[in-house]
């Protein structure tokens, strides 16, 4: 029988509340660890390009392996690789707390550790068809993405909280410590093998890694959503770097009204995530996809039309709720339809290729950026997704349509 209900799903659940509490536990502690090596970077380095190489270490290099770190968790037990993914990134955390290395080494421990998670993301997401119930997937998405992002968004405030008492360091050597806790209560899942075992012998890891992106380029839905997906955030990636130029230049704001725009997404995500865990099994998944394409698009484009912070403020929190929808209808449609033995190779292409467009839309929207302003920046990121948007819904109608007639 279905569980009815959040709450009822974490408490009645133990295997998916496992899967939760192992998530949000290693994402606080990765969200509080990311804020201390943006400190030290800055530092001990002292130049903006060396925190741009951070993240760009961190989130853009592992997507480039986004074929590659999926087909890990098609191959093996799902437990067995995110135990060892968290394992591997608290090690790789711990090793810089103690050594504190300098920025070559700091960024090739980084990229590994990105790597790390790019594999438990994949396999994570492919996890959950496993311990819930088809009817209860858009709500365990939610309640995942709730404790994701919710306390990813929390992380820097406990950092700020315990840097002025542990150091750098220490914030370092909490975060390895909660990846320890993460994969104490990953062991507790039952065995979870996405591969079927009386297939023969399994394909060489090339050869499987393709498979991977042959499926989604295939696949019409698969492929039309994952294409809808880059393109949006390669258009609206951007309003990261134009924030700070809307706030502060634009709109005449503080330091302390740039950190409030920036809050706006978060908020969103926070008021997103819950009503989605209310009322996304009402929905089609398809049509949570596009209306946070939409809603993700529109509230930057309407942003670079705010008069005011509050304004932008607020319209950073629709977009929030955009970004809620997406992560909910994405996850959830591909759970449903992808077979098992492929899935993490999909979530890993997807999520690579989404690593890779924000780091794209970073760079072109930066020179945008420089040679117009944050107003034309955003209202050009969201026509962009907008654009996507009407495209991706046309293909995907035809698709639909078309297999309907089938």
């Amino acid at each position: 029988m279905p569980v009815t209900g959040t709450f009822a799903l974490l408490g009645g659940n133990r295997p998916f509340r496992a899967l939760w509490s192992a998530r949000a536990t290693s994402y606080l502690g990765d969200s509080m660890g990311l804020v201390a090596l943006l400190l030290y970077t800055q530092r001990s380095a002292g130049t903006a390009i060396a925190v741009a190489l951070l993240l760009l270490a961190g989130d853009f290099v592992p997507g480039l392996f986004g074929p590659f770190t999926g087909t890990v968790g098609d191959r093996f037990d799902l437990r067995r690789v995110m135990v060892a993914c968290e394992v591997a990134q608290g090690g790789i955390v711990l090793l810089i707390a103690l050594t504190l290395p300098g920025l070559p080494l700091l960024l090739v421990l980084v990229a590994l550790r990105g790597l790390a998670a790019q594999v438990f993301q994949a396999a994570s997401r492919s996890a959950v068809p496993s311990v819930v119930d088809d009817r209860d997937l858009p709500r365990a998405n939610a309640a995942l993405g709730a404790g994701t992002y919710g306390l990813d968004a929390l992380g820097p405030l406990v950092a700020a909280a315990l840097i002025p008492l542990v150091d750098v360091r220490g914030v370092l050597f909490v975060d390895a410590a909660t990846f320890a806790v993460s994969a104490v209560l990953l062991a507790t899942l039952p065995r979870l093998r996405a591969e079927a075992e009386d297939d023969g012998p399994a394909p060489g890891f090339l050869a499987a890694s393709r498979a991977g992106v042959g499926y989604i380029w295939r696949t019409p839905v698969v492929r039309a959503i994952a294409l809808g997906f880059v393109a949006v955030v390669a258009f609206n990636g951007v309003d990261d770097v134009a924030v700070v130029f809307l706030a502060k230049d634009t709109l005449g704001g503080s330091d302390s009204a740039a950190a409030l725009v920036y809050a706006g997404v978060g908020i969103g995500l926070a008021v997103g995530f819950p009503l989605l865990a209310r009322y996304a099994g009402r929905a089609p998944a398809i049509a949570l996809v596009l209306a946070g394409f939409a809603v993700n698009s529109a509230g930057n484009l309407l942003t670079g039309l705010a008069w005011a912070v509050w304004a932008a403020l607020a319209l950073q929190v629709v977009r929030g709720l955009g970004i809620s929808a997406i992560d909910v209808g994405v996850n959830t449609h591909l759970q449903r339809t992808v077979p098992a033995t492929l899935r993490s190779r999909v979530f890993g292409n997807l999520y690579g290729a989404i690593g890779v467009a924000a780091g794209v839309s970073y760079a072109l929207g930066g020179v945008l950026l420089d040679r117009t302003d944050a107003r034309t920046t955003f209202v050009v990121a969201g026509a962009g997704g907008l654009v996507v948007t009407a495209v991706t819904a046309l293909a995907l109608r035809r698709r639909v349509r078309s297999s309907t007639d089938d």
